[in-house]
């Protein structure tokens, strides 16, 4: 099968595309989609300007566009667009989101906006347990930045990886208030830095954490670098942080 991957660098969309591979389908090329502004409905915020990189490094076409609206059929036409223009040169039987299919307003827009051309929209790892995924994902060595909160509980988690050791205080957390474990529903936006699929590792030298208020806030990244997963090994791991309101 012919795919297109939709690709914000987060943990569920760079695990669909592990998840392509591993079927053995052919992923044409990816579509990353950044938002300037906070209120889009199917589309991350935060960090999604990295995919230009981790693309060419993934050696998969990339198209990268901007969103301006707020609207989930107009933002589902985006990707529309993008599969019309490309299909008689690059065709796609489907576009492949990541999750488990609980982030109903994007697949249901993506789907009805794609329907007219024939073209499929599922997530990689519909109807799994959340938890059990991301536990594939940290035992396949994926590195894990929350980059984007939007709810109670995460204030602290913004800017810090998920690794084995703390995941269990997350389902913890998810419980005690109430979020979704994988995020799904606009709890928290996350990108990868590291996986089985890098030849690289996305290295964050310096990075401002944005609150809005206790419950909102995202990251931007001010200076990074790609390098090789060898050289990291033996560098002492630096980060600088500032944080601001």
């Amino acid at each position: 099968m012919d795919v297109a991957v939709l690709y914000s660098g987060g943990k569920d969309s760079t695990f669909a595309i592990q998840h392509a591979k591993e079927k053995g389908w052919d992923i044409k090329y990816l579509i990353s989609v950044k938002p300037t502004r906070k209120d889009c409905f199917l589309y991350h915020f935060a960090t999604v300007e990295q995919t230009k990189e981790l693309a060419k490094m993934l050696q998969i076409p990339h198209f990268y566009v901007k969103c301006r609206i707020a609207d989930p059929v107009r933002e589902a036409d985006i990707v529309r667009e993008i599969i019309e223009k490309n299909q008689s040169r690059m065709k796609v039987d489907a576009v492949v989101l990541g999750g488990t299919g609980l982030q109903e307003t994007q697949l249901k827009s993506i789907q009805n906006a794609l329907s007219p051309l024939k073209v499929d929209a599922f997530a990689a790892h519909a109807g799994e347990d959340h938890d059990l995924v991301m536990e594939q994902m940290l035992e396949k060595g994926y590195e894990i930045l929350i980059t984007q909160i939007a709810s109670d509980g995460l204030k602290d988690w913004l800017g810090k990886k998920i690794t084995k050791e703390n995941f269990t205080q997350l389902k913890k957390d998810s419980v005690k208030y109430g979020f979704h474990i994988g995020f799904e529903g606009g709890y928290a936006d996350t990108l990868v830095t590291d996986c089985p699929l890098f030849s690289k590792k996305l290295v964050v030298d310096d990075m401002s954490i944005i609150f809005d208020d206790n419950y909102c806030g995202h990251v931007v990244v001010n200076k990074y670098r790609m390098e090789d997963k060898e050289r990291i090994e033996i560098q002492k791991p630096r980060r600088l942080f500032s944080f601001l309101r």
